[in-house]
């Protein structure tokens, strides 16, 4: 992920918001690989950073120019995007897998794709089997 505006941010905050990504992700593969079962806040991640939750908030904000929960969401996304093509798992399975609600992770799904997971699924498949079809809906 970028940085934004480079050139007014401190060497120190850029560090925090690579620790934060990398935490972040650490905890999605956890997530992903059922190595945890319950989805962390950005209370618990400042824990593991050892850093004030309202400080880490503030300079994600600043450095990312996202909020972390925002920054969290489209990470989420685009995992379980890649796990609704490449696996036959019930979406709702994919949803408790990232500790979601299967209504609620629809809700989320669909807000940063445009789609439900299973619109997305049967979209992609569709235009596998035939590259035509992509084409003709652009």
């Amino acid at each position: 992920m970028e940085h934004k505006n480079d050139q007014h941010i401190s060497f120190r905050k850029k560090q925090i918001a690579d620790k934060f990504l990398a935490e972040l992700d650490k905890h999605l593969a956890d997530l992903k690989n059922g190595n945890v079962e319950t989805s962390y806040g950005i209370k618990q991640i400042a824990e593991l950073m050892f850093i004030n939750p309202n400080h880490l908030s503030d300079t994600i904000r600043k450095v990312l120019g996202k909020s972390p929960c925002s920054i969290f969401e489209e990470k989420l996304v685009d995992i379980c995007k890649n796990l609704i093509i490449n696996s036959d798992k019930p979406i709702g399975e994919i949803a408790s897998k990232f500790d979601y609600e299967p209504s609620n992770f629809i809700k989320l799904f669909k807000r940063y794709t445009g789609t439900t997971p299973l619109q997305f699924r049967n979209h992609y498949f569709l235009n596998s089997l035939n590259p035509e079809t992509e084409k003709n809906t652009i």
